[in-house]
């Protein structure tokens, strides 16, 4: 794994967030949202802490800080990629 995704993924995975290493990177999970709501496809849960894709503010600002980005590859499971 690259470093900037190793370094992303070891600080999401302090926070407690689900993430999941693959050949690519990480993924992060959309499904596993107790006690905080880290991903939620349909903005149902959450409130202020989701942007306007339903991914929490505070892993925005990790994956940002090392020149990557999340979106959904299904309703269920963020996809990770570089800027």
């Amino acid at each position: 794994m690259k470093k900037n995704y190793r370094t992303a993924y070891d600080q999401l995975k302090k926070l407690g967030v689900t993430v999941y290493e693959d050949d690519d990177g990480f993924r992060i999970s959309g499904e596993d949202n107790y006690p905080e709501v880290w991903a939620d496809y349909y903005c149902e849960f959450g409130g202020t802490v989701l942007d306007d894709f339903g991914v929490n503010h505070k892993i925005n600002a990790i994956l940002e800080k090392q020149g990557l980005f999340a979106e959904w590859e299904n309703t269920g499971v963020l996809g990770v990629a570089e800027m």
